[in-house]
């Protein structure tokens, strides 16, 4: 199998393991913060409503894709535990057992969507003059959830397989089609017909389809999408309940976590004063402050990795170590490459919007979001050492907590009663990340989370807490 490292070659040069598996990672993140930027800065240069409606509108897209990110944890866990064992037969399966998941559950949530897409508008309390702009990104948007579906999975897939180079490609390539779509469908360059907001909806489809084809034929290129790698339904009723058991407590979170942002959204579209420049202030944030979380997530899925293949491997102990050495890393690099960006926050607002109001509600924003930094690598970090253990029900009582219990009540008491200012909900964002932070690296460092990994250890052979042998 291709990258195939045992976990005794990987103890053996720890920080070169973690930096081979997260610069690729890194670059693919770059890739995200990019596309987020380009959408953004031709949002701007059409009019404040579409660039308020896209922030909502993607925000919204981030909770219709709830469980493909949810099983895509699952099959990192499970591929990669799977892979540290030695049970190629097995990640096989799995792998084959995702790709039927991702097609099966993309198509649900499509039709599912449909009918309900008046319901989340009204829900989310868009203000009329948005409203038009705000639909039409959401009906095209649905139909983005099929090949979305596939692209997050197979990702997913590649990674847990420790071949992180190809969805670095993949992103490339959505990266260099969303960019011209986007220039040339929203402002009319290049010769392409100018259809302004409706162009920046169609190039995110296309970009994302175009991104999940490439993968499937990789795969198919592999030979994974053989009739070998889609295992008879007796082996699939004993794979699925550790695949389950993994991704709901994940999928959960999603709902829970993105659910609380726009409910955040919601705090901020009602504020009786700029409510409009705050939300557009805090789209363009967002996307700012992905330059700085985004590369966080690169080293949350090395984590991931790492952590599953050393508990398939039976070295709890080990997998812990690279938990600190990966949040070490993370640490001290993003942390220092924040101060840089710090410098530039002004110059960088300007290019995404021409209007004051809007400018100075981004740098409120950054100021306070950007101060969490630290708090907020800590969280993203070991939440993903937990997901490659498989101990996502850690992750979902300790983020979800922080996000309705805390954040969410005291947004609302900042922001409209005590500061009546959208500041007063930066500052309630800063102040839960230190709260999630801290209760993680509590956990992280003191609980038996190593437990929930599906290689365990019986009578001194190794079988799988699920039953599914390798030779199922």
């Amino acid at each position: 199998m291709p990258n195939e490292l045992t976990a005794t070659d990987m103890s053996r040069a720890p920080y070169r393991t973690i930096w081979n598996l997260a610069w690729p990672q890194v670059l693919m993140m770059f890739s995200h913060f990019f596309i987020g930027m380009v959408d953004v800065w031709v949002a701007g240069h059409i009019n404040r409503e579409v660039q308020a409606s896209l922030g909502i509108i993607t925000q919204s897209l981030f909770l219709l894709l709830v469980v493909a990110m949810a099983v895509a944890n699952g099959s990192v866990a499970a591929i990669s535990q799977s892979m540290g064992a030695g049970l190629h037969k097995r990640v096989k399966r799995y792998v084959g057992l995702c790709l039927i998941m991702a097609a099966i559950l993309g198509g649900a949530f499509l039709l599912l969507g449909l009918p309900f897409k008046s319901l989340l508008l009204s829900a989310l309390q868009v203000p009329d003059e948005m409203r038009p702009v705000t639909e039409y990104f959401l009906m095209v948007y649905l139909f983005l959830i099929p090949p979305y579906y596939m692209l997050i999975i197979t990702n997913a897939i590649f990674r847990a397989r420790k071949q992180v180079m190809f969805p670095l490609y993949s992103m490339m390539l959505v990266t260099i089609l969303n960019t011209i779509l986007d220039l040339g469908l929203g402002l009319g360059w290049f010769g392409m017909p100018n259809i302004g907001y409706k162009g920046l909806a169609w190039a995110t489809f296309g970009s994302v389809t175009a991104g999940a084809l490439l993968n499937l034929s990789v795969l198919a290129w592999q030979g994974l999408l053989k009739p070998d790698s889609f295992a008879p339904w007796r082996w699939m009723k004993r794979a699925i309940p550790y695949l389950a058991k993994v991704a709901w407590p994940s999928g959960l979170l999603q709902i829970v976590w993105h659910s609380g942002y726009m409910v955040l959204y919601a705090i901020t579209a009602s504020l009786p004063w700029n409510a409009i420049d705050a939300l557009a202030g805090m789209a363009i944030g967002l996307r700012i402050e992905a330059l700085l979380f985004l590369p966080a997530f690169a080293f949350n899925m090395t984590a991931s990795i790492l952590i599953g293949n050393y508990l398939g491997a039976q070295q709890p102990d080990e997998a812990k170590r690279f938990g600190f050495r990966i949040l070490a890393i993370g640490m001290v690099s993003i942390t220092l490459f924040s101060l840089v960006v710090w410098q530039f926050l002004e110059p960088w607002i300007s290019l995404l919007t021409r209007d004051p109001a809007v400018a100075a509600q981004a740098l409120s924003y950054l100021k306070w979001n950007m101060l969490a930094i630290p708090f907020t690598l800590t969280s993203m970090i070991l939440a993903g050492a937990l997901n490659g253990a498989g101990a996502t029900m850690y992750n979902m009582f300790i983020m979800g907590g922080a996000t309705w219990l805390f954040r969410l009540p005291l947004a609302y008491g900042l922001g409209h009663i005590f500061m009546q200012d959208a500041e007063g909900i930066w500052i309630a964002m800063f102040c839960s990340q230190i709260v999630q932070s801290s209760i993680l690296l509590y956990v992280f460092t003191f609980k038996n989370w190593q437990r929930f990994a599906m290689i365990k250890t019986r009578n001194g052979a190794n079988a799988a807490s699920s039953g599914t042998k390798e030779t199922a």
